[in-house]
């Protein structure tokens, strides 16, 4: 794995990306997307990141993996490991292999999880300090959390889900350095909010009306927050902290459940990650 400064980000182009299942309750088969404004947005989502000084290694996009756009979910970057993900649904599980391809040919060790177990990389599992926030119920479980945990010697926070409209943890929360993230309260049973007040100090809380708009599934490149458009309040709230903003239209991609994080791997660790800037554990 090469060394760089630059933040580094995977990404996959959308040149295959479509709506050809239905997984979650954004999905729609009947209604599609819209293949040229797709790919404008991520062609400008790409753009506004290179224009922070993000490095972005591209995957190629493979026809009949629709999904693999969403790189969020290609597995947990830990230093120099890499734990794959395995997917809930068959329509997805095709995109493990490729990950797995990619992550070899930049020099990480292959973490394996124990067969059987349903995890989906970093949609569901993100560090905010020296702790692994972990959603579970829809699409990854518990126990592949646990597992994560003691492989990698940190504290796993396990969080249920609730709302099936927020499916993976990205969508309804986002660290943005150790100690301080966003999140959407409604997406969290009484005890995963609880978990979040408890453990992080300082909360911006989005409104219902602005969670829809996966506002929470932001990309943060040191202080600049990338997001979706359709969150003025939200945005306001960053700002009063001393974070700019970059708000896209990423509504294409909404239409599968996916918005700026989805659509992004951070390979040289989260802002948020404590480990980002600490010494590779012996």
């Amino acid at each position: 794995m090469t060394n760089s400064q630059k933040p580094r980000i995977l990404m996959c182009s959308a040149d295959y990306f479509g709506i050809e299942y239905e997984i979650n309750p954004w999905m729609s088969v009947q209604k599609g997307t819209d293949p040229e404004r797709s790919s404008a947005q991520w062609k400008a989502l790409h753009q506004t990141l290179v224009d922070l000084g993000v490095e972005i290694d591209l995957m190629e996009p493979v026809k009949g993996l629709p999904d693999l756009v969403f790189t969020a979910n290609a597995g947990l970057v830990y230093h120099d490991l890499f734990i794959p993900s395995r997917f809930r649904y068959k329509v997805r599980q095709g995109e493990t292999p490729r990950f797995e391809e990619w992550a070899r040919s930049r020099g990480f060790q292959i973490v394996e999880l124990p067969a059987g177990e349903n995890f989906e990389g970093a949609g569901d599992a993100l560090f905010c300090g020296d702790a692994l926030f972990a959603g579970y119920r829809f699409r990854s479980d518990v126990q592949s959390h646990q597992w994560i945990g003691e492989r990698l010697g940190v504290e796993v926070l396990p969080m249920e889900l609730i709302d099936p409209r927020f499916y993976h943890l990205d969508t309804c929360f986002c660290p943005l350095a150790p100690g301080v993230a966003v999140y959407y309260p409604g997406a969290f049973d009484e005890y995963g909010r609880s978990v979040i007040l408890d453990r992080i100090p300082t909360l911006i809380e989005v409104r219902a009306e602005e969670a829809v708009f996966f506002s929470c599934n932001a990309v943060v490149v040191g202080s600049t927050v990338v997001l979706n458009q359709g969150a003025p309040r939200l945005t306001a709230d960053l700002e009063r902290l001393g974070y700019q903003t970059r708000a896209l239209d990423l509504s294409e991609f909404i239409k599968s459940g996916g918005s700026a994080k989805c659509l992004t791997l951070r390979i040289d660790g989260e802002e948020a990650a404590s480990w980002k800037s600490a010494a590779k554990p012996s």
